[in-house]
């Protein structure tokens, strides 16, 4: 094992001494990798857009690995089939965002692994809105897990101190993993949240039945409840008062809440004559209002509901800022682990919305950064705020105003190595930001150099802290995987083939996802 503070990439080694590793892409990621590469040794052949005869002048000689690291799942099919047409047996990892083309990959091309960015840093996105001491929470199918760091000489009193909001147990440690800090452990526990935070969960989705967000959802209600009122009294009054049988007093209320009166008229009773006319003309006007909410919600996106599983929660709650890629996978988290969770996305036409809405996901179209939105979101009464747009500046915009509007609220961000986000941290306690571009490097190398080929040796996942990432290794557990700070690896200029707003994750500015 190495001493502390040691590269644990650098005892990986290549799979052999003599071939070198081969990166197709000019994405901020592939930069990151092949700078991570050179750093600890291993030769290096960078390719930012290669065509068919660069790519089989690379692979003449058979690679180690190959990691093919571009901006969209099409480049990125189109270069795995070519790679593997020219070697059948050389391991490729490949960025795939699309869960269907990534299981064809994987299903068609031996020994090709696909890696989603957005999918490696969710379970740490999470782990920081529902638990500031952990590392990552994610569901594993039998149930919740976190990790958090452990100081060995404080195990008891650690536990003690443990926030009352999430109460961790059935402990299991970790084998120690290289490269923590000395003194320190790694714990995976069962995670469950707190009955007080249970509690406010379920309080904050009730609170949300029947308390419309937007203004078509207000008046299809409105609407609804003054029709559905009218519709009571009159039934009331004639059961109460004339002993209408129940059928025959609801046949006479609802031709007064249709518009055509009384079924007979009640002599001697000049007092409900007038109120049924009454009724009648008000009757009209919830109509209209309910016709309008109807139409407004079926030709909408109907994003949030005013019943049911897709009401805004009102406690409790995560709010995730920015629909791309990395958004959409932390919310699918956070619902996996029973956390109620909305999301804020201000373009309309964004392609994640589809997917949203057929996840259950409550989003609400407006800028994030708008601090009347999160006030009526509901920030102060939520239990932390994620902003992962691809775009950082948005980010720190974001952070700022919820800042402004709760103080104390959690701030979860993602981010790159961006000279602005170095600053704001410097200036302002903004939140916990995670790098993904470092992470997904991390993953990448790891499974490049971890070890010989075969599945048992490959790295399982990989956890983020704040200055160092954690790539789980099969018998050596959690093994600290430095990566370098900067992309310039000299091979590729800055920018080249990557979409603006990609940040690494290989998405344009939409960040679509099916």
């Amino acid at each position: 094992m190495p001493g502390e503070g040691e590269d644990a990439s650098a005892e990986a080694g290549p799979t052999t001494d003599s071939a070198g590793i081969v990166v197709i892409g000019g994405t901020t990621l592939a930069r990151r990798v092949c700078a991570s590469l050179g750093e600890s040794g291993h030769p290096v052949d960078h390719l930012a857009a290669p065509d068919d005869q660069e790519l089989r002048r690379a692979l003449a000689v058979q690679p180690a690995g190959v990691a093919v690291l571009v901006g969209d799942d099409l480049s990125a099919l189109r270069y795995a089939l070519a790679v593997r047409h020219v070697c059948d047996t050389v391991r490729i990892v490949v960025t795939v965002f699309d869960r269907t083309v990534a299981q064809q990959l994987q299903s068609l091309l031996r020994r090709c692994v696909t890696v989603s960015p957005a999918d490696l840093l969710a379970p740490t996105l999470a782990g920081l809105c529902v638990d500031p001491d952990a590392l990552a929470v994610w569901n594993d199918g039998r149930g919740a897990v976190a990790v958090r760091h452990e100081a060995e000489s404080h195990e008891a009193e650690s536990h003690e101190a443990e926030p009352h909001e999430e109460r961790l147990s059935q402990e299991e440690w970790l084998p120690q993993g290289e490269g923590l800090p000395h003194g320190e452990r790694l714990v995976e526990t069962a995670w469950r949240a707190s009955p007080a935070a249970r509690r406010r969960a379920v309080l904050g989705r009730l609170r949300g039945q029947l308390q419309p967000h937007d203004a078509d959802a207000r008046l299809l209600l409105i609407g609804l409840l003054g029709i559905v009122a009218v519709l009571a009294l009159d039934w009331l009054w004639l059961v109460s008062v004339f002993h209408k049988p129940v059928s025959t007093a609801f046949l006479e209320a609802a031709r007064v809440v249709a518009g055509v009166g009384p079924a007979v008229p009640h002599d001697g009773h000049p007092g409900y004559e007038v109120v049924s006319g009454v009724a009648m003309l008000v009757t009209v006007g919830f109509t209209a209002l309910l016709t309008a909410g109807i139409v407004d919600r079926l030709i909408g996106p109907r994003l949030v509901g005013v019943l049911g599983p897709r009401v805004l929660p009102r406690s409790g709650h995560v709010i995730v800022v920015g629909l791309g890629q990395v958004g959409l996978r932390l919310c699918q988290t956070l619902r996996q682990l029973g956390v109620p969770v909305v999301g804020v996305e201000r373009e309309p036409a964004a392609p994640n919305l589809r997917l949203a809405r057929s996840m259950g996901i409550p989003v609400v179209l407006a800028h994030g950064e708008d601090r009347a939105v999160l006030a009526r979101l509901g920030l102060g009464r939520a239990r932390a705020l994620a902003a992962v747009g691809s775009h950082e500046l948005d980010n720190i915009a974001v952070a700022v105003a919820a800042h402004g509007v709760a103080p104390d609220i959690r701030v979860v961000l993602r981010a790159g190595e961006d000279e602005a986000i170095a600053e704001t941290r410097s200036l302002l306690p903004l939140g916990l930001t995670r790098d993904i571009t470092r992470t997904s490097a991390a993953y990448v190398t790891a499974h490049l150099t971890a070890g010989p080929a075969g599945a048992g040796a490959l790295p399982r996942r990989v956890v983020a802290d704040a200055d160092r990432d954690y790539v789980d290794l099969p018998g050596r557990g959690l093994v600290g995987w430095p990566v370098p700070a900067g992309d310039d690896c000299g091979h590729v200029a800055g920018g080249l083939g990557e979409p603006r707003g990609c940040g690494g994750c290989g998405a344009a500015a939409g960040d679509a996802v099916t």
